[in-house]
């Protein structure tokens, strides 16, 4: 298996409230199949597809798939843009989990609860700066 993610899949009770969120966010959809909404990112794919579908597909209730203890990560190039990003995203209906604030290890971060329940992590990492095209890589683009 190549070190990889190619697609992130968000199982989401109401797939185009979902898809309004991300698209107020200032993110475009791609043209693709009746029943799954797509935004390609770079390098991967975000889509966003009804949970109980998603369950039925994995052999699953939609309760035994259970609520994971993830984040999804936005890196932005500074300090100012966390705050900024937050703000946008709850103007389009997320709930703001925690502000932007500054972190022991150097960075600034905050969180936020998109409708579909997806939470989000804004953080900009001095120590690892995105690469022109918005890139992201765990000791950055030097």
């Amino acid at each position: 298996m190549e070190q990889r993610i190619s697609l992130v899949t968000l199982g989401v009770a109401d797939i185009e409230a979902a898809a309004a969120f991300y698209e107020a966010l200032g993110w475009q959809r791609v043209p693709g199949e009746e029943g799954v909404i797509a935004f390609d990112l770079i390098g991967q794919t975000l889509g966003l597809y009804p949970l109980a579908d998603l369950a039925r597909d994995m052999g699953l209730s939609v309760e035994a798939l259970g609520h994971g203890a993830m984040t999804l990560a936005y890196n932005v190039r500074d300090k100012a843009q966390v705050a900024e990003l937050i703000d946008t995203a709850e103007r389009a209906g997320a709930t703001v989990l925690k502000s932007a604030h500054d972190v022991f290890w150097g960075g600034h971060i905050g969180y936020f609860r998109a409708p579909d329940g997806c939470i989000w992590e804004v953080a900009f990492n001095p120590y690892a700066p995105l690469a022109e095209d918005g890139s992201f890589r765990w000791l950055g683009y030097a």
